[in-house]
Formats: C-alpha cells, structure tokens, sequence
C-alpha cells in the first residue's frame, strides 16, 4: 500500500485507511466475528490506518476496535479516536469531558496513547469553544504522552479556515466531501491546509453508500436530485462492467495533495476488495463520463450543524 506523510507530524499513512464506524453498527447489524475478522483483514492489506470514535456504535466501535487489537503489536498500526460527540444530539466539547474521553478511549482501545485525536463534528457547537478551550485542552494532555497529535473533523468548509486561522493543529478530517461528485474539500479547503502545514485527511470515498449499489441509509441527507445521478452513474458503470464504488475510491484516493483516504466496512470482503482496487489503474474515460453525469450536481451538498458554521 502506498503511504503518504501526514503535514509536518511524520506519520507515514497508507492511501487507504481503515474506518471503524461500521463496527458500531452504523449501518447495519453486524457479528463479533465479522468485527474481528474485518480489523485483521484491513491490516493485513496494509489498511494499517484506524479511523474510530467514541459516537460509533455509542463506544460499540471502539471497544470491539480494542479487542479485535488485543494481540497486535501496537507499532504496526496507527490509531486515531474522536471526542466530543458522544450521541446523535449530545456535544460536549468542555476541558473536563476531553481528559476524561481521551482515558476512556485509551481503556476501550487497549493502549496507552493515540497516535491522533480530533475534535468530532464541531459544527454542531458554537466553534470558539474548541479554539478556546477543547484544544488547550488537548495540547495538555499532548504532553503527557497520551496523544500524539491533535485536530478536528467535519463537514461543512467553513470550519477549516474559523479554527485555523486562531490556532494551530496537527491535522483534519473531512468526510464526504472529496468524492466523485463533491470535490469542495480540495476546491476550497486543501490548498489553505498545504499552506499552513496542517495534515489532511479525508473520510467517505463512497458518500455514505451513495457511490456504491448498496441500499442507501434512511439518514441520507443528500439532495434526490444527487441521489438520482448516482444511480444513473451506478448503472452507467455496470454497463461498462465496472462497479461504480471501484471508480470512487480509486478517484479518492488519487489525488495526492490527501493523506489519507477512510473507509469503513464490517466485511472482509469488501475490504480486500478496496486494497485490490486501490492497486489497479484509473480507467480515465469511464471517469470522464461519470463525472459528466455528475455535473449538473457537482458539489450540490447539505447543511451539517449550526446556521452560522455552514
């Protein structure tokens, strides 16, 4: 798998990373031996990138993440976990909570520090409080050797330049927002974070199954007209033989200005595919008739949080 080195921390993550929200069940039931088999898999492939949080399964992700790691050495995998967002509508961001997230997710995972934490979906929040007082935090317990690095993740753009303009992180996440049909993270966002140093990391080559045939989750929040041209896009690349989530993810994780590309599975199979896929070439005509299909609806997203952050 090839690597890339995330801004100025030094960490070496493969292209393609392993997301561990399905593990909590996110979206659909899944066995404690898929959970399992689904980790060691992604490692094996050299997914050696592990992407979970606390809101995952309400801690589901993380401690079956932990178990599933009992017996890995821990210098061959690179962990990052989330805090602040614990379940659909409860956000606490505070100094108090952040020591006591960072300790809890340490005993779920099985490990004595993380390699990166982030702030998860601030833009549910009034977003001073991260510069003011989350991040502090952070740096704190940055020094006790508990965390590596440090950022915070998101969906709308707004939020890259609010916090980055007031203070300094080690890295962020975007998700769903570099894909085949929304390529507004590196449009607006990606040349601003190169500049400053910050790392990038992007989540959700597959916009939540939009890019994919699988059946799409009811908290969807895509526009119809974007779920319609991804069906047109889906059948037009089974014409041609072709999946249309191969074409995404390869077109995700092509773009070298990006760290890292997540995604996440409870299925083994899937997994092995992505690593497969990853390795074999863009075919660069049935790209450009996809994203012709995708035009009239390129970058057409949603609001995510807040009002004022979007």
């Amino acid at each position: 798998m090839e690597q890339r080195t995330l801004g100025k921390t030094g960490l070496k993550l493969p292209v393609l990373s392993f997301g561990a929200s399905s593990l909590g069940q996110e979206f659909r039931s899944v066995t404690l031996d898929e959970a399992l088999k689904s980790v060691r898999v992604a490692l094996d492939c050299g997914l050696n990138f592990i992407d979970t949080s606390p809101f995952y399964g309400r801690g589901m992700s993380e401690v079956l993440l932990g178990i599933a790691l009992r017996d890995v050495p821990r210098d061959s995998y690179t962990l990052c976990t989330k805090l602040g967002r614990y379940d659909l509508p409860h956000f606490d961001f505070s100094a108090k909570r952040v020591a006591e997230s960072v300790d809890v997710s340490l005993h779920r995972l099985g490990t004595d520090h993380l390699d990166i934490i982030l702030c998860h979906d601030i833009e549910f929040v009034p977003m001073q409080q991260i510069v003011d007082e989350t991040i502090p935090a952070l740096r704190k317990i940055q020094k006790q050797g508990k965390v590596r690095f440090i950022g915070f993740s998101g969906y709308p753009q707004k939020i890259f330049r609010f916090i980055c303009d007031q203070t300094d992180v080690d890295c962020v996440l975007s998700y769903n927002q570099y894909t085949l049909q929304n390529t507004r993270f590196a449009d607006e966002t990606v040349p601003y974070l190169k500049a400053k140093g910050v790392g990038v990391m992007s989540a959700g080559p597959f916009s939540a199954r939009l890019l994919t045939n699988a059946p799409l989750p009811k908290w969807l929040k895509e526009p119809e007209e974007v779920k319609a041209a991804a069906r047109k896009a889906a059948e037009h690349c089974a014409a041609k033989g072709v999946d249309l989530a191969k074409l995404a993810l390869q077109f995700s994780v092509a773009n070298p200005d990006i760290t890292t590309t997540v995604a996440g599975s409870a299925n083994p199979v899937n997994i092995r595919n992505w690593a497969k896929w990853v390795a074999e070439p863009l075919d660069q005509n049935l790209l450009a008739e996809v994203l012709e299909i995708f035009k009239p609806v390129k970058n057409v997203g949603h609001k995510e949080g807040l009002a004022e952050n979007n």
